[in-house]
C-alpha cells in the first residue's frame, strides 16, 4: 500500500489579486504655446527632461516688442515734460488770479490742461507696462514641475499664438493616474453591498490600496488609491472606467506608459487548495479525495478565476472537512486504497497570503 501526504480541508482566508490593463497619464498635460509672434531664438530644455516650475524653456526673438518698450519709455518722458510745463503754467496763473490781474477762467483752463497732461502721463505709463508684459511673453517658463514632451520647432522657426502645434507639452507627473476598465460582472460585484445602501464614494474610500505592475513585470514601489469610477458603462466594451492615483516622486512613471493595476480582494472562510495537488482533464480540474476507508476518489472541482499565488479558491466540488491528497500525483484510479500521512496545514499553506 502506497503512502501519500494528505490534508483535511478547513476554511481559510486569503487575498485575491486581479490585474487590469491600465494606461498611465500625468496629473496635468499642459501645452506650451507662444503668446506673441516671433522666431525661436533659444531652446533651453531637451525632450524627456525633467523641469521645475518657473524654469526657462524658450526664448522668442521679437524685436518689435523691444521697440514698443523703448517707444513707451520715450512717451513717458514726453508726457512727464508736458505735465511739468502744465504745472508751471498753473503756478504762474494762480497768483495773478488771486490779485485779480487776470480772470479766474485762466486758472481753471490751466488746471484742466494739467489734468489732461497727467492723464496722458498715466496712459503712457500703462502703455509701457503693457509693452513690458508683451516683451515678457518672449521668455517662456514652465508653469509646473514635470517632463518635457516633443519639441516640434527648432531654432529659427517662426511661431505665433495661432500656430497649430504647441512649442512642447509639459507633463506634470508628480502624481500619475492609471486608468483601467472593469467588466460589467466585476462592476456588479463591486457595486453590490450586502450590508445595505452605500454610496460609490464610500465604497471607493473603503477599497484597499492597489498596486501597479509595470511593463517589465515588477511591482511599483508605491501603492495607490482608486479615486473615481465612471457611472456609465461603455456599450461597445461592456465595461466601466476606473481611475487610480499613484505618487511619482522619482519621475519613474511617464504619461502614455502601460501597466496593470492590481486590485486585492479579501476572501474569508474559503476552501483553498494548492494548485500542484490538482490536475486538469478535458477542461475540468480534479483533486483526489480520500474517504473514511482511505480510498481515493477523483472529484471535479470549480475554482475562482483570480487565484492567490499558487493556490485555488474552490467554489464547488469539495467542502470543508474533506481530506485530499496534498502532493502532486498522477493516474490514481477510483477506490485505490492508500496509506494517508497527514501533514501540517502550516507547511501546505506557508506561501498563502
Amino acid at each position: 500500500m502506497q503512502s501519500f501526504k494528505t490534508i483535511t480541508l478547513q476554511p481559510r482566508s486569503a487575498t485575491l489579486n486581479t490585474d487590469y490593463p491600465a494606461s498611465i497619464q500625468g496629473l496635468q498635460n499642459i501645452e506650451i504655446r507662444p503668446k506673441v509672434d516671433g522666431f525661436v531664438e533659444g531652446i533651453y530644455v531637451d525632450e524627456g527632461s525633467l523641469v521645475k516650475k518657473g524654469q526657462l524653456l524658450f526664448k522668442i526673438k521679437a524685436p518689435q516688442y523691444e521697440q514698443d518698450v523703448r517707444t513707451a519709455e520715450a512717451g513717458i518722458q514726453t508726457a512727464q515734460a508736458d505735465v511739468n510745463t502744465a504745472i508751471l503754467q498753473v503756478n504762474k496763473v494762480e497768483p495773478l488770479v488771486q490779485k485779480d490781474i487776470i480772470s479766474h477762467y485762466e486758472l481753471e483752463s490751466a488746471q484742466n490742461t494739467l489734468q489732461t497732461k497727467q492723464a496722458a502721463l498715466a496712459q503712457a505709463k500703462a502703455a509701457l507696462a503693457n509693452a513690458k508684459v508683451n516683451l515678457g511673453y518672449t521668455t517662456i517658463t514652465s508653469p509646473v514641475e514635470g517632463v518635457i514632451g516633443s519639441l516640434p520647432y527648432k531654432l529659427g522657426s517662426l511661431v505665433s499664438s495661432t500656430t497649430a502645434d504647441p512649442l512642447t507639452t509639459v507633463y506634470n507627473t508628480a502624481t500619475i493616474y492609471a486608468y483601467f476598465a472593469m467588466n460589467e460582472k466585476n462592476l456588479l460585484d463591486f457595486s453590490r453591498d450586502s450590508t445595505g445602501n452605500t454610496s460609490i464614494k464610500t465604497k471607493l474610500n473603503n477599497l484597499p490600496k492597489v498596486s501597479l505592475v509595470l511593463s517589465d513585470g515588477t511591482t511599483y514601489d508605491h501603492q495607490g488609491k482608486v479615486e473615481t469610477v465612471n457611472g456609465l458603462i461603455n456599450t461597445n466594451t461592456g465595461s466601466a472606467n476606473f481611475r487610480a492615483a499613484f505618487v511619482n516622486p522619482r519621475g519613474l512613471l511617464r504619461s502614455g506608459a502601460s501597466a496593470s493595476v492590481r486590485v486585492p480582494t479579501a476572501v474569508k472562510s474559503a476552501v483553498i487548495v494548492p494548485q500542484n495537488v490538482t490536475y486538469e482533464l478535458q477542461d475540468k480540474r480534479f483533486v483526489y479525495v480520500i474517504n473514511s476507508q482511505n480510498k481515493v476518489k477523483n472529484v471535479a472541482i470549480t475554482v475562482m478565476d483570480n487565484t492567490p499565488g499558487q493556490f485555488y479558491v474552490v467554489t464547488g466540488g469539495i467542502k470543508s472537512g474533506d481530506k485530499i491528497i496534498a502532493e502532486s500525483v498522477n493516474n490514481l484510479k477510483d477506490d485505490t486504497e492508500i496509506k494517508p500521512v497527514e501533514v501540517s496545514p502550516d507547511v501546505v499553506y506557508k506561501d498563502l497570503k
